[in-house]
């Protein structure tokens, strides 16, 4: 007997905590905060803009209703990311 091919790999993905601060992202069984005064384009954004992530791939997150692009690498060293849209 054989098994069928593997579906595409995903990794959870999950907005977890919402403040007037920021946000709680739970990725690869981690958290870690965006602040608003760190990542702008969340400020005004509605809960359920905030809370629609996908991760196209293992270094991509995406915000689809948002139109915002991160790299994962970008949460965990900013200091590698110092272009920083202000509006």
């Amino acid at each position: 007997m054989k098994s069928g091919a593997l579906g595409e790999i995903t990794s959870v993905v999950e907005v977890t905590q919402i403040s007037s601060h920021g946000f709680v992202l739970l990725l690869d069984n981690q958290r870690r905060f965006l602040s608003f005064e760190d990542f702008p384009w969340f400020r005004d954004a509605m809960v359920g803009q905030i809370r629609n992530v996908v991760r196209p791939t293992p270094q991509h997150l995406y915000w689809p209703d948002l139109d915002v692009d991160l790299a994962v690498d970008s949460l965990d060293h900013p200091e590698r990311y110092p272009l920083v849209s202000r509006y």
